[in-house]
């Protein structure tokens, strides 16, 4: 019973995550609307990307820092045992994602090391600081 709390931690974990991931990257996107000739769907909107004011990284960095906070969290609602783990599990696998944003998307260096070192991994060990994470660890 354990591997199927386990697997359905890290799966549902890996979901929700990815969904508020999306929100909040939808949300940013209705309060910030991209200016013309920022597109993702083409080479030059996406260098276009690179030279856009500040306000425009903030909901992408809180996507980022959030849908993997809530997917840990998620996990650890699921998971007794080996929560340590499914966590920065998923912390790992956002955190891959993360890399491969940083080879498409054209997003200034300061950004993606920004994003790189604080939206993932500390992330994940914030969650396995939380009051879920210690009552995984008593059950």
């Amino acid at each position: 019973m354990n591997v199927l709390r386990i697997i359905l931690g890290l799966f549902l974990g890996l979901f929700a995550g990815a969904m508020v991931n999306g929100s909040f990257i939808e949300l940013g996107m209705k309060l910030f609307p991209y200016p013309s000739g920022v597109n993702f769907n083409t080479p030059e909107g996406m260098k276009a990307f690179s030279e856009l004011p500040f306000k425009y990284y903030i909901f992408p960095f809180i996507a980022h820092a959030m849908g993997t906070l809530s997917g840990c969290l998620i996990a650890l609602l699921f998971v007794r045992t080996y929560a340590t783990w499914v966590v920065y599990s998923i912390g790992f696998l956002f955190f891959i994602g993360g890399i491969m944003a940083v080879y498409m998307i054209n997003a200034p260096l300061w950004f993606d090391i920004l994003d790189l070192s604080l939206a993932y991994i500390p992330m994940a060990w914030l969650a396995t600081k939380s009051k879920l994470a210690k009552t995984a660890e008593k059950a």
